[in-house]
């Protein structure tokens, strides 16, 4: 039996640190797990297809526990989970043939406003009174999209915009996680099938292996205690963890930019 380096209980601590966050709020788990691998050295394609291929363990513990604490509105999680599909396969090949980063500060822009209409809904204290602003489909295509090309982003795009729009909390931070298992599958077969057929030229792959195996395992283990967190959190509270999340975030992620 091969020995287990130390680097494997690094990345289990990140990913079971990510996934509580996501599971809870979500969002940050492809953030964190990414930005952890890329200051390793690996490439953006080969950093998102690790995190990818992690999230579909990940995914499928998420989505089983916020089913289980009644965290997921089904017609919701079918229109979101088509469309992050959709997007999350045109997003791996267009990260396998041209720069992601050029939509980047778009989407900065998008998270940031939507970050502060979530701090003001929770500072106002209103309840959700949902907003007919944009069909869960084309949220799911460029949510899926952003995702694969960015190595994270399905959560901070689709929850902070459900919630800017009026969703109630737990409901669209259940309902995203459920429906990013499908994306994760989709996006991994896509990189598996543009390697395969010689489409993205990369053996970096089998570098982080240790590393894809912890993130799995720590948040494997996070999972069921994260959906039941999101079950049990007051609305107001969770409202206001999601608006700083997601403004923080926007924030550095502009940040990054400018500096890069």
């Amino acid at each position: 039996m091969p020995e287990i380096p130390p680097e494997f209980w690094l990345y289990a601590g990140v990913g079971f640190l990510a996934q509580m966050i996501d599971g809870c709020l979500g969002m940050a788990y492809g953030v964190v797990s990414t930005t952890v691998l890329l200051s390793l050295g690996a490439t953006p394609a080969s950093a998102s297809a690790s995190v990818h291929a992690a999230k579909v363990f990940t995914g499928a513990a998420s989505a089983v526990s916020h089913l289980i604490h009644g965290n997921v509105e089904r017609r919701l999680l079918i229109f979101l989970g088509i469309g992050g599909v959709i997007g999350g396969i045109l997003g791996a090949y267009v990260l396998t043939s041209i720069d992601g980063k050029l939509i980047k500060p778009f989407v900065n822009g998008w998270l940031l406003i939507m970050g502060l209409v979530i701090l003001y809904r929770a500072w106002k204290g209103a309840r959700p009174k949902p907003i007919a602003m944009v069909h869960p489909l084309g949220l799911g295509t460029f949510g899926g999209a952003f995702d694969a090309m960015g190595g994270g982003g399905w959560g901070p795009v689709v929850t902070s915009t459900l919630l800017g729009t009026g969703t109630e909390p737990r409901r669209a931070i259940g309902t995203t996680n459920t429906a990013e298992f499908f994306v994760a599958v989709a996006v991994s077969a896509a990189f598996i099938w543009a390697l395969v057929t010689g489409h993205w030229q990369d053996t970096e792959l089998v570098n982080v292996l240790w590393p894809v195996l912890g993130l799995i395992g720590g948040g494997v283990i996070a999972a069921p205690l994260a959906g039941w967190m999101t079950k049990v959190l007051p609305l107001r509270l969770l409202t206001w963890f999601v608006g700083f999340l997601v403004v923080g975030l926007a924030i550095w992620q502009i940040w990054q930019t400018m500096a890069g």
